[in-house]
């Protein structure tokens, strides 16, 4: 019974500190927002090959806002149903947000009623990292993007077919790209 309470009050406690940390959908952010274009989109000069590259904090620091950078850096979780990408029906993809690597299709999303955009599969499997994640006294699957290290989200055995998995990422960790503009 006091491993329920504990587990209860640690997932309250890393749920309330992530949130303190989030801005919320429409807020204007720092500077970085303002200036940088609504997307990112930089797919790999020879599709299925991903040249990986890390930077330094201040540089994401520039680049994502405060809410990107708890997510893609500091392995945070938006709020459940804050993303507008959850609506997202229209053809196009859905790039790393950090870097820009196309991670997932508008053909591969599905609604799974959880609050957050999901897919049954990435564009690429060489396009996404997958690593054990322990926190929280669970155990799941950490997808990362294979390019920038970006957290995304996890992977969750009970997606629809042709997989059976469910691709469950944050749309603050995401762009996406009308089949427009690719």
């Amino acid at each position: 019974m006091r491993y329920l309470v504990f587990l209860s009050l640690s997932i309250l406690l890393a749920c309330n500190s992530t949130s303190q940390t989030t801005v919320a959908s429409g807020d204007v952010a720092a500077s970085p927002e303002q200036t940088r274009p609504d997307y990112r989109y930089d797919p790999p000069a020879t599709e299925g090959q991903v040249e990986p590259f890390d930077t330094t904090t201040e540089y994401w620091k520039e680049l994502l806002t405060n809410q990107e950078f708890n997510v893609l850096r500091e392995d945070g979780t938006e709020r459940s149903f804050s993303s507008p990408l959850n609506e997202e029906k229209h053809a196009g993809v859905f790039a790393c947000r950090a870097c820009g690597l196309p991670l997932f299709s508008s053909e591969t999303k599905f609604e799974s009623g959880t609050g957050w955009p999901s897919f049954y599969a990435p564009i690429n499997a060489a396009y996404v990292t997958e690593d054990s994640d322990f926190r929280y006294g669970m155990k799941r699957t950490e997808v990362s993007c294979a390019r920038c290290g970006g957290h995304q989200g996890h992977i969750f055995p009970d997606g629809p077919q042709p997989t059976g998995l469910r691709y469950c990422i944050n749309g603050v960790a995401l762009n996406f790209v009308p089949a427009e503009d690719l």
